[in-house]
Order: structure tokens, then sequence, then C-alpha cells
């Protein structure tokens, strides 16, 4: 195996304790290694980073690129696809649509050009999970994953119902391993199911009863949460509170944080679940950040991404099939909804977010109040929601907005007069610095994964490098990378993509009981229209590689 040396970059390892230090790093075999006890070593191959920034590749833990509802949402802006920029074919690469929701090659190269090479779709539904698959097969240079969607799982629901956690267990150890999933994800506890069954309906709060099942939102939460823990999954509960977008939902939110106590709980897009107000008067609605951060900066056992709203078109894509339906009625317009039997729905309908909006502007404000009253890093992740938010490609801007605090008065001086009244990003002054943007979009995300190979560039990790170019213009410095790497070998040189190698698929196997399957099988025969036998993936539906990622310890 040949040794790759990058020499005398500028090096920003949060996870290894590295804060803007000339270093080299040494690569071998895909992996990051130490440098050669002998000073006078020679490598194969050395890359020149003087004066030029290091950090590890990007981690994007919440995004949705992949699966039935992204082939949705593609088709539901067709003019947006035809006025956005054509990535052309090369001869590595193949040709792409970008817009709100890229196509398959378009979403890798776009990702990779950024200097990321990890992301994890955040809502695939068990049935599909094939669905998701192929497309993660179709999407080049990015390692991937997703989460399962279980919140409204009509199984889980009746085993809580029944007294049965060891079976609730059982069987998100099975489906983890049937769909080669990563991670378990609840979308509005209970209220898709009541959506469902009443056709309107949704729950208000914790302790609603779901119908049918005579269990509430606050017993799915815990029975998942201590489920994961159990089951000693990588990730913690990746959890969408109820009342997404509503006004008033800050209450909510703490509620279900509170639920949580004593298990580990990642909320996610927390900026959509953070709004004071009343929900029958828009002149009430404002932020309750600073409560609810409070609350997160005394609970070790929480973390949180974001969720950011940019201005702009974008696209609403949910697993909350009631919230799909609350977007069409506001917005009017297009609107995709779809039922999967026993597990799930989605909602998706297209949104322009803009600057003249109270709202929309509320929302940009809230969101980055959270990343700037979180006292920790390492317990925020960046994330747009992608494309719920905005694109992944508005990262830049993002970090320009956070290590900028002019910046942040320049925009917020455009808005509507109201917001400076309603939340307090006013008054916030602290800069991000370059090490705090490497651990909010690297090494937290990637520790809040249970990805100790993902996220630093210390011995063992992939050999996953972005090289940037310093330069005063903080959006341009991220927007463009010098140079990125993937297991070693360079993909990106230049904003050129160099190579289509696709990457490899993360997913867990948990240990079960399976004196479950008997069980589980008698269900889906008694509920289900696809057989049993053929709910899982087989090894050979897995054309790509497979990376299965240990559990934590006891």
């Amino acid at each position: 195996m040949s040794l790759l040396v990058i020499r005398n970059g500028t090096v920003y390892d949060p996870t290894n304790g590295v804060d803007g230090q000339v270093r080299d790093i040494w690569i071998e075999g895909g992996k990051v290694v130490a440098a050669p006890v002998d000073p006078h070593a020679k490598a194969d191959r050395t890359l020149d980073a003087s004066g030029l920034v290091i950090m590890p590749g990007g981690v994007d833990m919440h995004c949705h690129i992949a699966g039935p509802k992204v082939n949705a949402a593609r088709k539901m802006l067709p003019e947006e696809r035809r006025r956005a920029r054509m990535l052309h074919r090369t001869e590595i690469a193949r040709s792409g649509t970008t817009g709100s929701c890229p196509s398959t090659f378009a979403t890798g190269y776009l990702y990779a050009g950024l200097g990321y090479t990890t992301a994890f779709d955040a809502a695939i539904p068990p049935l599909v999970a094939r669905h998701a698959h192929e497309e993660f097969e179709d999407t080049p240079l990015l390692d991937k994953g997703f989460f399962v969607l279980a919140g409204n799982n009509q199984f889980v629901m009746q085993q809580l119902k029944n007294g049965q956690p060891e079976l609730v267990k059982a069987y998100l150890g099975w489906l983890l391993n049937a769909t080669k999933g990563y991670a378990i994800k609840a979308v509005n506890p209970g209220g898709v199911e009541v959506w469902k069954s009443r056709g309107l309906g949704n729950v208000s709060g914790l302790d609603d009863t779901v119908d049918h099942f005579d269990v509430t939102p606050r017993q799915i939460v815990r029975g998942l949460a201590a489920a994961v823990d159990e089951l000693r999954l990588p990730h913690a509960l990746h959890l969408h509170c109820n009342n997404l977008g509503m006004p008033g939902n800050w209450s909510t939110t703490l509620e279900t944080m509170r639920a949580l106590e004593g298990h580990r709980g990642h909320l996610t897009h927390i900026q959509y679940h953070s709004y004071a107000g009343d929900p029958d008067d828009q002149a009430t609605f404002g932020s309750r950040v600073p409560e609810l951060a409070d609350y997160v900066n005394s609970h070790s056992n929480l973390t949180v991404d974001v969720g950011q709203v940019m201005f702009g078109q974008t696209c609403s894509m949910t697993g909350d099939g009631p919230l799909g339906h609350y977007l069409h009625r506001v917005l009017g317009g297009a609107w995709f909804s779809c039922d999967l039997e026993q597990e799930c729905g989605c909602g998706i309908a297209p949104i322009k977010y803009r600057r003249k909006s109270l709202v929309h502007a509320l929302q940009w404000a809230i969101g980055l109040e959270w990343y700037l009253l979180i006292d920790d890093p390492w317990r925020v992740a960046m994330s747009t929601d992608h494309p719920n938010g905005a694109s992944f490609l508005a990262y830049p801007q993002i970090i320009a907005l956070l290590m900028d605090r002019t910046r942040r008065a320049e925009v917020l001086a455009t808005l509507p007069e109201a917001v400076r009244t309603r939340c307090v990003l006013p008054d916030l002054t602290r800069e991000y610095t370059l090490n705090e943007i490497a651990i909010i979009t690297r090494a937290a995300p990637a520790k809040m994964l249970g990805l100790t190979h993902k996220g630093h560039l210390g011995p063992g990790a992939d050999a996953d490098v972005t090289i940037y170019t310093p330069n005063s213009d903080i959006e341009q410095m991220f927007e463009l990378p010098r140079c990125v790497l993937k297991s070693g070998e360079i993909i990106i040189d230049q904003g050129e993509v160099r190579s289509s190698a696709n990457g490899a698929t993360q997913h867990v196997s948990p240990e079960f009981d399976d004196a479950a399957i008997p069980i589980i099988r008698e269900w889906f025969e008694a509920h289900y229209t696809v057989q049993f036998r053929n709910y899982p993936m087989q090894d050979e539906e897995l054309l790509g590689k497979m990376v299965s990622v240990p559990m934590t310890s006891p």
C-alpha cells in the first residue's frame, strides 16, 4: 500500500485537540496512520498544504437524499429543475440536475464539492429500504446511511399497549438488521397514526391518546428511547417532536426533553420546534430558544441539530403527514401525501422562504439563536434539514453568519423590524472560531452518530480530508475547497470531480432475541400485504460496500 503525506497544513482536528496547528497528515490504505518513527521516512506521494487549512471530511447527520419521498419531490418542481444549473457529463462524472432536490449523481458531486464525505438520510420507511439502498448505490463519492422510521409503527405501538418492552426492543433490533439501517427515527410520535386513522387529525401534546392503540406520544418516546439504549445503538433516538412548525410548540418540545430524562435523545431540526405564540394569532409568533437552550445546556443526555432556514425556493419534505397538509393549507399550491401500511406517512409541499415574511425571517433568526446559545458546540450539529430549511449548499453561508456578527446584523437590517423585538438574535455577539466550525460540521455529528472512524484525523480514522484556501470571505472559503480526499484519494481538485468512486453504506447489526421472530412473522401475515420472507434485505441485493458499525459499550 502506498504511503501519502499531506505536509505543513494548518490542521483543525477538534477530536484530537488540534486547533490550528501546522502538522503533517500521514495516510495509508485509506486510513490516517501515525507518522513514521523515522524522521527521514519518505512517502510515496506528497501533497504540499503549506498555508492551507485542513479539516476532516464533513459529516451531515440529517438530510433527505434518498427514497420515494425525494423522487416525489423532484417531480413537484419541474420549473425549478429547468432553470437550475446542470452538471454536465465528463470523462469521469455523470450528468445531473440540481435545484432543491438534486439528482442522485449531482447530490454526491455537490456534497463532495463542499468538502462533505458522509451524509445520512434521516427518514426512511422500513418498507422502502430497498429503494433507499438503490439510490445510495447511485449517489457517488459519499459514505451514507439512513434512519428507520418507527414512531408510528403499529407493531411498536401494539407492544407498548400490551406492556411488552422486550418485544419492542427485539422488533427494533430485527428491523435494523432487516433493512440495513443505522438508527431509529421517530416523527411526530403517534400523530401520523392519528392523521391516518381520522383523515385530518393529529395529536396536540405528549399525553393525547393515539386512536386504536391506547398509547400516548410520551409512551412512544420513552419506549423507543429505552429500547435504543438497551440495544446499545451508536446513535441516540433521533426525534422529530410533535407539533413541528406550530406557534407555541416550544412547550411541547420542553416536555419532550423532560420525557427523555434517563435516556439519550437527539432532537432534530430543533429550529422548527422552538416557537412562541398562539396558533390562531400570528402576531404572537416569536422565539423561545433561550429557555430550550438552557435546558439542553444543563442536560448532557441531549443533543440537537438545527434545521436552519435560509431564504429562497426549496421543498418541504417530511415523514410528518399532517404537517405536510398544514403547509398546503397555509401556502396553497402543490401537495403530496403518502400512507405506508403499518409504518408511517409523509407530506411534501414546495415552499419559498421570503425575507419580507415576518414568520420566515423569525425562523431564520431562531435557527441562528440555537447555534449561538448552545454553550458546548459538541452538542449541536449543522443542518438545514435539506431540503426543508434550505439546500445543503447553504452551509457556507451559514458558516459565514456564525463567524461574523457584523454579517448577521447586516442581514437583520433587511428583515421586517418586528423580528428584532421577537427574538434575542440582535443581542448575541458570539462569533464561532474555525475550530468550532470544525466541531459542528465534522467532529460533533460524527460523535453523535457514534462513528469513531469519522470526523477526525487521528490514527485509524477514514482518510477523508478537506483542504481549504484561507480567505477573508468565509463563505467563499467554504464554498470551494482547494482539494477533497476520500479514503486517501483525491475526489475533488479545485472544484473539478476527479473520481466517480462510490462510498460505503454505514449500518448496524444489533443483537436481539430471535425468539421474537415468530411473533413478528404472525403480525406480518395478519396485517401486511408483503410476505414476511420478502421484507428483509437479502445479501445479494446489497450491491455496494457495507460497513457494520459496532454497538456502544454497555
